[in-house]
């Protein structure tokens, strides 16, 4: 038997003060976009901001219905925008944020199961990493170097050759 050990390295910062001001730029605007979620149902309002390589930035928010739970998380929503609006354009950075209204927003939560699949196919098809960055409205702020770090033993599109 042959022992294998997969783990990964993050930052932590303690609040948005001690970001660049590029990342804080990006992060306060993914929690200004929880805003714009259609939760409700669960009442947990989730914003996502990207910057593109070519300059231009997108923006998703988690959509909801009342089939729940077939809504759609926001990182998806901004990965088919950016996708349709800026074909094979890499993501640079993403900022990931969240309103729980039941409870909390004071530190980062990580992305879905289908979110993080998702997230490894795109940075796949365009063969470029997408830093993320995961935060509440307040506390720490995780920085993670790429998407698909957080998907370990992944299943993609080579295993179907």
């Amino acid at each position: 038997m042959n022992q294998q050990e997969y783990n990964f390295s993050f930052e932590v910062f303690d609040s948005i003060d001690e970001l660049t001001k590029a990342d804080a730029a990006l992060v306060s605007e993914a929690r200004k976009v929880t805003a714009n979620a259609y939760a409700p149902y669960s009442h947990f309002n989730v914003g996502a901001v990207a910057q593109l390589k070519n300059g231009q930035t997108v923006t998703g928010t988690n959509q909801e219905n009342a089939a729940y739970p077939v809504g759609i998380c926001a990182e998806r929503v901004l990965l088919s925008s950016a996708a349709t609006l800026f074909p094979n354009i890499a993501i640079d950075t993403m900022a990931i944020s969240y309103d729980n209204k039941n409870g909390k927003s004071n530190h980062p939560i990580s992305p879905c199961g289908i979110c993080r699949q998702t997230l490894m196919e795109y940075e796949e098809r365009v063969q470029q990493p997408i830093r993320l960055i995961l935060s509440g409205l307040e506390g720490k702020i995780f920085i993670i170097k790429k998407a698909s770090q957080l998907l370990p033993l992944s299943f993609g599109g080579d295993d179907l050759k």
